[in-house]
């Protein structure tokens, strides 16, 4: 059967919740993919960031390959030797001083919801469960975790809303100020908004945020689904900010495709959850933890971050000079490898252009066209990249 057959299939038996891509990607190695028919495409989509060691990476592959002929997975009543060391590797290079395992990034953030309710509630402070997020946040797609999203277009249809969520302005602190509350249990924040818009937090802004919930007494959660593993330049995005949070989370690239999420706190607010609380079935099983512990390591090796840092740099300069020359793009914005064009004209017809031409980007928001190459992404695929967006644009403004 050829591509246009399975796409049939698709539409007969898969539910249509995705706007698919009319192509099947069968192949990939680094930051290259071929769909069904043998054509070429660079890919920085990357899985929305979830492939962070990109496709077909060796020893990725040789670790789940190892792990599938020993185990695959076992249930959590017993101990798990790569989950354990893949918590080594997260929480001697984090914040944090225990790790959740879990399968997802909306379950890693009902996990820290839960944390949250279950920290005050054992401190006696049972009206303490409210959660303040921010406007144009993107949380996962659980019902919790859809209220704490502060888009109503992810919400709508599935009323009535969870109770014990807010949303204020992202970067405005003297909002989040008046917002605070003794009720307030946690802020939950990305750093850079991912789905919002690659919306990137002010530069004090997280230290800000970080001495209200201090003085307020409620938690700090960062959501790094789509920052962590790298992707900014430094392991953590909050590492760029000279703070700490309480919880944070993580999934996407901590496992290089294969799904996996985490939970990260400290022990203090890690001893709220005990046997019986919480649980995941396939959180963290041996699969998953040895793909998670071969990704880390990579990630942590000597040298990567640096280049993903200055491979980004590469990345927003092109685009920044693009920014200058086409009178399309609104602003250039992003750190690291998670990089945007904010367009003045939708986006779709632009990522539909690209496809056609070999590059494989995705658009958030309407307007903003977001590139989340791979980590292993070389300076020429940037600028090939780069160099098709400028001939894409043209082609736009003289049309």
């Amino acid at each position: 059967m050829g591509s246009e057959d399975f796409i049939q299939m698709n539409q007969r038996y898969v539910f249509n919740t995705y706007g698919r891509t009319p192509i099947m990607l069968v192949e990939g190695r680094g930051s290259r993919v071929w769909d069904s028919d043998g054509n070429e495409y660079l890919d920085f989509i990357a899985g929305l960031a979830a492939c962070p060691l990109g496709h077909g990476h060796p020893g990725l592959a040789k670790a789940i390959a190892d792990q599938a002929k020993r185990l695959i997975h076992v249930s959590n009543l017993f101990h798990i030797e790569p989950q354990i060391r893949l918590a080594q590797l997260l929480t001697e290079n984090s914040f944090a001083d225990k790790a959740f395992f879990c399968n997802s990034g909306a379950e890693a953030n009902e996990g820290a919801i839960k944390l949250a309710r279950r920290y005050f509630h054992n401190l006696g402070q049972h009206d303490r469960y409210h959660v303040i997020t921010m406007d144009n946040s993107f949380h996962g797609r659980t019902l919790a975790t859809l209220a704490a999203t502060g888009q109503k277009k992810y919400r709508d249809g599935f009323e009535p809303h969870m109770p014990g969520f807010s949303h204020v302005e992202f970067g405005d602190i003297e909002a989040l100020e008046k917002a605070m509350t003794p009720q307030t249990a946690a802020v939950l924040l990305e750093p850079i908004q991912g789905e919002g818009g690659v919306r990137v937090a002010p530069a004090n802004y997280l230290r800000d945020v970080r001495k209200l919930c201090t003085e307020n007494g409620s938690l700090l959660m960062l959501d790094e689904i789509q920052t962590g593993m790298g992707r900014t330049g430094k392991f953590f995005a909050y590492q760029h900010y000279g703070m700490e949070p309480d919880v944070m989370t993580l999934a996407k690239g901590i496992a290089g495709g294969v799904p996996m999420g985490a939970l990260l706190a400290t022990d203090t607010v890690a001893s709220a959850l005990v046997p019986g609380t919480h649980a995941s079935t396939f959180g963290g099983n041996p699969l998953a933890a040895a793909a998670g512990v071969a990704v880390v390591e990579e990630i942590l090796s000597e040298g990567f971050l640096a280049q993903v840092e200055a491979k980004g740099a590469h990345l927003r300069a092109r685009l920044e000079d693009l920014a200058q020359r086409h009178e399309t793009i609104r602003e250039a914005r992003g750190v690291g490898l998670m990089q945007a064009v904010d367009l003045k004209v939708p986006g779709a017809d632009l990522v539909t252009a690209m496809r056609e031409k070999g590059v494989l980007i995705n658009c958030t928001s309407e307007t903003v066209v977001r590139f989340l190459p791979p980590l292993v992404v070389t300076d020429d695929e940037i600028d090939r990249a780069t160099d098709t967006l400028d001939a894409v644009l043209r082609s736009i403004e003289v049309g």
